[in-house]
């Protein structure tokens, strides 16, 4: 099914961007495993932990009882980690992670909703750490993402600050319109789990995508739209001019810690109204 975008200058509007199985093929947190075991921050076992939990996410996606396991694992996993080790490592690796699971109907979605004068805003459940570069990659203009507390020590405490998850996602959403004077019932948001039917809820327009089962159902008894994206490819692949930065420059920027992170993400609202900072919700 097609989805059209359309064109509205005033008020000003903004779509709403789950990321797993929404904008790329598979989990954010996950895919990073092996990664985050060449440097030295995870054992084997570990590896395997979270190939079998992706394993299970991709097949049916995960309940609310199944995301709050993860939830748990991921935070006890990452107690201990040097952020800054972490930023690094998602640098380094984030083209050939990421870049080819990006789905190419999502990346011409975002394509189509700048070009109609909305702000493009990733919500997603896993760790800002992540979700920021990966929002950056794809030009997203503000990011909403979980919050892990950071000790003195510069290391994970294994405690959540901010959980993006459920109910709380459309609670940022609407934070955000507030503060950012969005118009809601002409706004857009994008799912595929049944979790985020508060995020669905929450704007005029509603799409449903590689919906699971509970969300496949909400959608049919709304009459929401449902879009199915099955061609992860390349950003490089899709724009002829686009280059990727050499990896020492990826990791000096990563070293220089979230802030530097943070500031990628809004360089195409700082080009059109000044400089904004992601979302605090």
């Amino acid at each position: 099914m097609l989805c059209v975008v359309e064109n509205h200058s005033l008020p000003r509007t903004a779509a709403f961007f789950d990321l797993d199985k929404t904008v790329i093929a598979k989990s954010s947190a996950l895919t990073f495993s092996k990664s985050f075991y060449h440097g030295g921050l995870i054992n084997r076992r570990a590896v395997l932990r979270t190939a079998y939990t992706q394993f299970v996410f991709l097949a049916g996606g995960a309940d609310h009882d199944q995301m709050e396991r993860m939830r748990k694992y991921l935070s006890s996993l990452c107690k201990g980690w040097n952020v800054q080790q972490v930023r690094a490592i998602v640098a380094e690796t984030l083209h050939d992670l990421i870049d080819p699971i990006i789905y190419d109907e999502a990346a011409s979605l975002i394509e189509d909703h700048h070009t109609a004068g909305r702000d493009v805003v990733i919500v997603s459940s896993s760790g800002a750490e992540v979700v920021e570069p990966i929002g950056e990659l794809l030009g997203a203009d503000r990011v909403v993402a979980t919050r892990m507390v950071v000790g003195e020590d510069g290391c994970f405490t294994g405690e959540v600050e901010y959980y993006a998850y459920g109910p709380t996602k459309a609670e940022a959403v609407k934070e955000l319109a507030a503060s950012e004077g969005y118009d809601l019932e002409r706004c857009y948001a994008y799912s595929d789990s049944v979790t985020d039917v508060p995020m669905l809820e929450a704007v005029g327009h509603p799409y449903a995508v590689n919906p699971d089962r509970g969300l496949r159902r909400e959608a049919s008894s709304r009459g929401w739209p449902v879009l199915v994206f099955d061609r992860p490819v390349r950003l490089k692949q899709r724009i002829p001019g686009f280059t990727m930065p050499p990896r020492p420059a990826l990791l000096a920027a990563a070293a220089v810690g979230a802030a530097a992170a943070t500031a990628g993400l809004v360089w195409y609202a700082s080009r059109r109204r000044g400089p904004t900072a992601c979302a605090r919700v």
